[in-house]
């Protein structure tokens, strides 16, 4: 049991440490503030290659032009949002991990919930007609077979008859 929890305790720490070798050497800034704002910026963008990962915590080479792409930005004196929306007008929403909220994504969110509730409501009509279908559908006729079954049952359960 004990190896199994070295194991486990190694493949935990491993895994903890995927995301610190995201950001290479070579790619920081001198300037800790900088840096400190490049890694900011590239905790909301998304990397195009790993896409629920961002930028900041991925290996992928594009990933990493895009770390770059944005130190160079801010070297040059952009401000967060002016980077942010360089990086989103060439990529579109897909590269923000929070895209705006729009028509297109109000519907890509709110539309199941939609489809679900409109299901719910034909289902609860399709029951409904069934039930009173059924209420007024006639009872089939019994044969003459049935009804002597049926007759010799209803004598069978009368109490005082002896049985």
């Amino acid at each position: 049991m004990t190896v199994v929890k070295a194991v486990a305790v190694f493949t935990f720490i491993a895994v903890l440490s995927l995301p610190a070798l995201a950001v290479m050497p070579d790619e920081k800034l001198s300037d800790p503030a900088l840096e400190a704002r490049a890694r900011e910026i590239s905790k909301e963008l998304r990397c195009l290659v790993c896409q629920n990962q961002s930028i900041d915590d991925s290996n992928a080479d594009l990933a990493r032009d895009l770390r770059v792409l944005v130190r160079e930005r801010l070297v040059a004196g952009d401000s967060n949002d002016q980077v942010l929306n360089y990086v989103h007008d060439r990529y579109g929403d897909f590269v923000l991990l929070r895209p705006p909220v729009t028509g297109y994504t109000a519907l890509l969110w709110g539309g199941p919930f939609v489809l679900l509730a409109l299901a719910g409501i034909g289902t609860a009509l399709y029951m409904r007609q069934r039930r009173r279908d059924v209420e007024t559908m006639p009872a089939p006729a019994l044969t003459a077979d049935e009804e002597a079954r049926l007759a010799d049952l209803l004598n069978e359960d009368k109490p005082g008859d002896g049985r």
